[in-house]
């Protein structure tokens, strides 16, 4: 797949998660194995120390491993997360955060990826967030099973 295609097969998938919308999140990498997801402060998405949300900073590098891993994947395929693990090293004080990740070891069904999550200020970048994840590639039906289903 060319880089055009990889990005636009991407793109795609992320304008319809409509969380990464509602929080102003956007790609701004998009190469084999390797997504970037950043996040500009909003004041609506602190906790009540003024820091960003520990689960906002976790659903940008999530999903911007998941995308990392979904770029490897064949085309019939779509991604879930399994696990993942995150530290978080320092409060979220910045101006922009950044989720850099990439595919650590890309396998048939799984697929592991690291993540981290930097802060800008003043023209500073500070790593604030680390993360390994597992994904895996599961194939286009079970898309939307999700959607208001009940057990």
């Amino acid at each position: 797949m060319n880089d055009d295609a990889l990005w636009q097969r991407i793109h795609d998938s992320f304008q319809q998660q409509t969380l990464m919308h509602t929080i102003g999140a956007s790609l701004t990498r998009v190469e084999a194995g390797k997504v970037d997801i950043s996040l500009p402060f909003r004041d609506d998405l602190c906790q009540q120390h003024g820091f960003i949300h520990a689960g906002i900073i976790t659903t940008i590098v999530d999903s911007a491993a998941g995308y990392a891993a979904y770029t490897l994947m064949p085309p019939d395929s779509e991604v879930l997360t399994v696990e993942f693990k995150v530290n978080f090293m320092a409060p979220a004080v910045g101006d922009l955060f950044i989720a850099r990740t990439a595919v650590k070891k890309a396998g048939r069904t799984l697929t592991v990826c690291t993540g981290d999550v930097f802060a800008q200020r003043d023209g500073q970048e500070k790593l604030i967030v680390t993360m390994q994840a597992t994904m895996i590639c599961v194939r286009q039906s079970a898309k939307g099973e999700g959607r208001g289903a009940t057990d």
